[in-house]
């Protein structure tokens, strides 16, 4: 049995770690948390009801989603609740406690995992206690599985031990990794009503006990995919009939990494996936790549990005090829509300398991929580990015990425003593 009900945060937390779900994949997750949030009474916006669908990026194929929809219903997912996703996964839960008179609250938690491999040794404590992946090539391996934990024990606190007088809405999203997930999901009709709202992340090289009451300005990100499309021909017989995509390739990557770095900030650039499904004695008809830019503002991220679009088209013109682009996921950024950082900080104080608080600290890498914080504050709400320590054994994206399990209870408990100080 599949259910969630019953089974205390850890046990929720190893079970999603077990059976994870990439990006747009999440079928299994959303619709057991979607189960027992009906349960205590939360109305319920499933799939395209939570995200705009038509805003999705980076989405996999038809029979990638049917197939991983199949294995979520044989994995005991509730087939009432994968009806209702329609094929996207996502869910946004509202229930209002009290009079109602108080505040609407948002909190986000993310749900996806990464796609690679986990290790399998007796080093990582996963496998030697048993709850390793189970789908090779997915992993959980930076705390969404721990996040999304984390949301179920917000709503059974409040149903436990109340305290607050508000509309809480809990977003749990899909597909942040790669920046998919975010921005559709801040497009759809959520935010027009939230007075605060928390985003939370587990880890971040934190020991268990510290809290992070704000982490400030991520990077803006874009990644995009590159298809240069050539000509084959064999390359002993007959190599001046072809036209390369693979020499398209290489100068596009040569000449990415020579963008010129912008003198109003922190820009980057980095290609992370290259593939051409060709025989070694046949000029290259197909080659792709993965490339993303980061900016330290949104504007610095449309310079790389436009620059990267200009070397791309280039590099394909030199060698006579046609190309394809498209956006895979993108990210903005953000700077948290001083009165959210307080209260967090002030929420931090009461909780006995928390051992060090510090202010605020830049995040340095990429987040699409921007896009639903920016939609909040451009309605005239506060918002604040809020770390949790997990004393993570090995760095966020690896085979042996843990986290300390106590922190699941330290991050419902100072989220929801912040939502009570509202």
């Amino acid at each position: 049995m599949a259910q969630l009900t019953d089974r205390s945060l850890t046990e929720i937390r190893r079970d999603l770690h077990t059976y994870p779900e990439a990006g747009w994949k999440e079928f299994r997750t959303t619709a057991l948390v979607a189960e027992e949030l009906d349960e205590r009474g939360f109305t319920l916006q499933l799939g395209p009801e939570a995200v705009n669908a038509d805003a999705r990026l980076g989405v996999p194929t038809d029979d990638d989603l049917a197939a991983a929809e199949d294995r979520a219903r044989d994995l005991g997912a509730p087939d009432e609740y994968v009806d209702r996703l329609d094929g996207i996964s996502g869910l946004v839960a509202t229930k209002m406690y009290g009079d109602g008179s108080g505040p609407t609250v948002g909190v986000r938690v993310d749900m996806d995992a990464l796609e690679r491999q986990e290790a399998t040794d007796d080093d990582h404590r996963p496998a030697r206690e048993g709850f390793g992946s189970k789908h090779p090539g997915e992993m959980h391996a930076c705390g969404h599985d721990g996040h999304t934990a984390i949301g179920v024990g917000i709503a059974r606190e409040f149903d436990a031990n109340g305290g607050f007088d508000g509309t809480l809405r809990l977003f749990f999203q899909p597909a942040e990794e790669g920046g998919r997930g975010g921005k559709p999901m801040s497009e759809a009709d959520h935010f027009s009503d939230i007075d605060h709202m928390v985003a939370l992340h587990l880890g971040l090289g934190e020991e268990t006990g510290t809290v992070v009451a704000g982490y400030d300005n991520p990077l803006s990100n874009a990644k995009i995919d590159v298809t240069f499309l050539g000509e084959p021909a064999h390359a002993g017989g007959a190599p001046n009939e072809g036209r390369n995509a693979m020499q398209a390739l290489a100068a596009a990557v040569q000449n990415l990494y020579a963008i010129p770095r912008h003198a109003d900030g922190v820009t980057r650039i980095n290609v992370g996936q290259v593939h051409s499904p060709n025989a070694q004695n046949v000029i290259s008809e197909e080659a792709r790549l993965r490339v993303e830019v980061r900016g330290e503002t949104a504007e610095l991220n449309e310079y790389m990005l436009g620059k990267a679009r200009t070397v791309v088209e280039h590099a394909a013109a030199m060698h006579d090829c046609e190309f394809e682009t498209s956006l895979y996921g993108k990210t903005t950024t953000f700077e948290n509300d001083a009165e959210m950082v307080e209260a967090v900080k002030a929420a931090a104080e009461g909780v006995d398991s928390v051992s060090e608080i510090k202010d605020r600290k830049p995040f340095g890498g990429s987040e699409d929580a921007s896009y639903l914080i920016r939609e909040v504050q451009r309605n005239g709400g506060t918002a604040s990015y809020v770390g949790i320590g997990a004393s993570n054994p090995a760095g966020h994206h690896t085979a042996y990425f843990d986290i300390e399990e106590e922190s699941l209870d330290i991050g419902v408990d100072v989220t929801c003593e912040t939502i009570r100080s509202l």
